[in-house]
């Protein structure tokens, strides 16, 4: 128990050190960038990827991503339920020192599903595209994603640790159904997936509509507060 309890007073102090680091106009940008809708258009993009290089595959591989993030949704929902451990935002020994933003989320936090989410996108669109730029942009968009619940005080760092190593392994196990499905049942049809990769001009692309995403929210926040309309 005395470990657990230095485990937890070590989680706390990495909060405390992230959830400080903040100021009006982050407050805002961190808000929209824990939201799913801001990154529509990327993942727009990805999708058209998807079809364009995989064709007649291509809605096989859009169902099993959605079924890692519903994998990792309920089962993140499924553990917090049954664990219970108190949010930073609703523990009554800390939350008067939390920095939050909007709103304090549910009542528990452990482990995050927005980590559990977006890593599982990330293992499983890294292992089907096979492209190492692409690799470190996907990974850095759910280490974003998830840093923002540390930001805006839902999560302790200990949340977001434990959704990334699950939501890996989920999108790992996925990736190797549609590579089972791909070898078993579609032995003869092209593209095939283990032969078949992002080209770099591709993930250039991508990265280049991620940047002018990111670009385009620090733009319009800083002009927003600029005016006073934040």
């Amino acid at each position: 128990m005395a470990f657990l309890e230095k485990i937890k007073q070590i989680d706390q102090s990495i909060f405390f050190f992230f959830n400080k680091m903040h100021n009006p106009f982050m407050d805002v940008v961190m808000s929209l960038f824990t939201r799913t809708e801001i990154w529509a258009i990327f993942f727009l993009v990805i999708i058209y990827f998807i079809i364009k290089k995989y064709k007649a595959k291509a809605p096989i591989i859009l169902i099993l991503l959605a079924l890692s993030v519903v994998i990792s949704d309920q089962f993140s929902v499924f553990v917090k339920e049954n664990l219970q451990r108190l949010r930073p935002s609703h523990d009554p020994a800390i939350q008067a020192m939390v920095h939050t933003v909007m709103k304090k989320g549910g009542l528990y936090g452990y482990f995050s599903s927005h980590a559990t989410n977006t890593f599982s996108v990330a293992m499983f669109l890294s292992l089907l595209f096979k492209n190492y730029r692409f690799t470190i942009l996907i990974f850095l968009w759910a280490a974003l994603a998830s840093y923002t619940r540390i930001y805006l005080g839902l999560h302790y760092p200990g949340d977001i640790l434990t959704g990334m190593i699950v939501g890996s392994l989920i999108g790992l196990g996925v990736a190797v159904l549609n590579n089972t499905i791909d070898a078993k049942i579609y032995p003869f049809r092209t593209p095939k997936l283990a032969l078949t990769k992002l080209s770099k001009s591709e993930s250039n692309f991508i990265f280049t509509v991620f940047l002018v995403l990111i670009f385009m929210v620090f733009f319009v926040v800083n002009r927003l507060q600029h005016t006073h309309f934040l």
